[in-house]
């Protein structure tokens, strides 16, 4: 079947709804797959938090970590808008290691994720991840590096200024004026990478069962349910996801379980050449792509 007309068409709307995507559906039981530039790297922003997940999951399991430590957290003290839990908090918190799991993967709370980074540097997570057998996701830095972006120094009132540098400021090379964009010193990965990081926590792998069913419980738990969740839950499906957002990427990661046995790996990454932090058209064009990929496929 010639599917470019398809992949041109999706291509047009998202050029015409200001986004640059890298997106790749795969069909979990035959490995049958279609997608758009997926093998291009970008910064993961909050992306990364699955692969600290797993880290953190693992290392509970072989033993190294004990999931009822309790850890005394410094509270985060953001008071622009976007983060959540911890990163808002006040003042100082005890909390356990199970449950600063939950509240970073679940909630995205980076101060939990920084608290956990703390416990599994970034770089031994990158290298977990190879053992594993999963290349193509590196962790190089903790998320409280992302609170410190030309939006924190610009303020509410110039975002749009923040976005523009965002868009404008990049190199054809993934090299950013912006750090945390800079694909050479940032977290990153590929729409492929994490596809084949939602196959070996969904189908057996080097990952332990155990292990990995803590996570994919950790991601049907996601409460950010904007992104991709209204085209892909329903009462006869099972959504498990994470998303990643950061000055104009906008991301999604996740599984959509079929009633009927049907599995899809799904993976969204964008970048929005609309210098604004609130465009939920951008949001709904994202899942309207990936659907009509995953539709495509569920046909075959």
């Amino acid at each position: 079947m010639n599917i470019e007309p398809l992949l041109r068409d999706l291509r047009r709307r998202l050029d015409d709804g200001g986004l640059r995507g890298f997106l790749l559906v795969r069909d979990l039981s035959t490995g049958d797959e279609l997608g758009i530039d997926p093998d291009t790297q970008l910064p993961s922003a909050s992306l990364v938090k699955v692969p600290l997940a797993l880290a953190t999951a693992e290392r509970i399991h072989r033993g190294e970590l004990d999931g009822a430590t309790v850890l005394d957290v410094l509270p985060g003290r953001i008071t622009t808008p976007g983060p959540t839990g911890l990163s808002r908090f006040r003042h100082p918190a005890r909390i356990a290691i199970d449950d600063l799991l939950y509240l970073s993967t679940c909630l995205s709370d980076s101060a939990a994720a920084d608290a956990l980074f703390g416990l599994t540097p970034p770089s031994r997570v990158t290298t977990m991840l190879r053992e594993f057998g999963l290349g193509g996701i590196t962790a190089r830095h903790t998320m409280g590096e992302l609170t410190d972006t030309p939006v924190e120094h610009l303020g509410a009132a110039r975002t749009h200024l923040a976005h523009t540098l965002a868009i404008d400021a990049g190199t054809s090379g993934g090299g950013h004026r912006v750090p945390q964009l800079d694909t050479t010193r940032a977290n990153t990965g590929s729409a492929r990478s994490f596809v084949d990081l939602l196959q070996a926590l969904w189908v057996p792998s080097a990952v332990r069962p155990e292990v990995a069913e803590r996570v994919r419980g950790l991601m049907g738990h996601n409460i950010h349910r904007h992104r991709l969740a209204p085209d892909f839950s329903s009462d006869a499906t099972i959504w498990s996801s994470k998303t990643g957002t950061l000055l104009n990427l906008r991301h999604e990661i996740g599984v959509v379980e079929h009633a009927d046995g049907q599995t899809f790996a799904i993976a969204v990454l964008t970048e929005s050449l609309v210098p604004a932090s609130a465009q939920p058209g951008a949001e709904a064009l994202m899942s309207q792509v990936a659907r009509r990929l995953r539709d495509h496929l569920r046909q075959l």
